[in-house]
């Protein structure tokens, strides 16, 4: 689990971008996409994380190494880029959080609860920073084929197309959800502020239990 700063030779103007947890999956393909785009501190990416234990009984479950670095990681990236952004009236700040900060029973509880804690912390700051000019997101992906979420799941290379999705003949990537990063931070996203951008193919939205569709 890395950091990168990344200076981003755009065509709209140069920026700086701060990722945390930059050296695989997710943080790194963000790194990479960042870097082709071109981005002081412009662009803040909370996306140091860790899954935790594969416990599934709430009576077994620890919280406390996860909690520190998956909500305080992101606090403190917070905190840290609006010392560098407040004085300059603008920045974007963006944090992973996870498809499972919008529904239950789709990791354990620690992870869950963690990624609830980061979507209260970004519409929180958002509204605090936006007097500021400051705009603070979301990315919340479905499963990707990362080394989290490879331990996490217990996935082998095929394990992400069996899950249960909505959106068949198609995979998430890393890269996707480094596209929806680059978006919000981006001119194109100017007025988005609060969101919490769900990459998941739709699946948060279906009642799997219960569908006039053959799944």
């Amino acid at each position: 689990m890395g950091s990168f700063t990344v200076l981003l030779p755009e065509a709209r103007r140069r920026k700086v971008a701060l990722i945390t947890g930059g050296a695989n999956g997710l943080g790194a393909a963000t790194a990479r996409l960042f870097s082709k785009h071109g981005a002081k501190l412009d662009i803040m990416y909370n996306n140091a994380r860790i899954g935790g234990e594969s416990k599934y009984n709430i009576l077994d479950n620890t919280q406390t190494d996860l909690r520190i670095i998956n909500v305080v990681g992101a606090f403190l990236g917070t905190k840290h880029a609006a010392r560098v952004m407040i004085p300059a009236r603008k920045g974007c700040i963006i944090n992973t959080a996870s498809v499972c900060s919008i529904i239950g029973a789709v990791a354990p509880h620690a992870y869950t609860s963690s990624k609830h804690a980061v979507d209260g912390l970004m519409k929180h700051t958002a509204v605090e920073l936006g007097h500021f000019g400051i705009r603070v997101n979301n990315v919340s992906p479905y499963v990707v084929l990362t080394p989290l979420t490879v331990d996490l799941f217990n996935l082998d290379e095929g394990g992400v197309a069996r899950l249960y999705g909505i959106l068949k003949g198609k995979d998430l990537k890393p890269e996707d959800v480094a596209d929806a990063a680059l978006f919000l931070t981006s001119d194109d996203s100017k007025y988005v502020s609060g969101h919490n951008l769900v990459i998941d193919g739709g699946f948060h939205i279906l009642n799997s239990g219960f569908s006039m569709y053959p799944q």
